[in-house]
């Protein structure tokens, strides 16, 4: 499983998760991280992969997969409802 090399886009300062994904590659030395995102935050993960692919750590990682998909749950009134996500694979150059 790959889960502690995920970042998980959520409400955090947009530069949080840029850092994030630069750590990952840089300190822990990770091969690939995956960026994941729910519903309204898909945009803001597209973003953070942009920006760390081609600002910071330009020409050291590319995007390898985009997986597009969708999750059904319960919402606090107890109706299901169904919600797009997104999985974002950068790889190491």
């Amino acid at each position: 499983m790959h889960e502690d090399n995920s970042i998980f886009i959520g409400t955090k300062p947009f530069m949080n998760y840029v850092t994030s994904v630069v750590m990952q590659f840089t300190t822990k030395g990770a091969t690939t991280v995956f960026i994941k995102a729910r519903g309204k935050f898909i945009a803001r993960a597209v973003d953070v992969s942009e920006v760390a692919t081609k600002r910071f750590l330009k020409d050291k990682i590319k995007v390898d997969t985009i997986k597009i998909d969708s999750e059904e749950f319960k919402n606090v009134e107890g109706r299901q409802v169904r919600v797009s996500t997104i999985e974002i694979a950068l790889i190491k150059i």
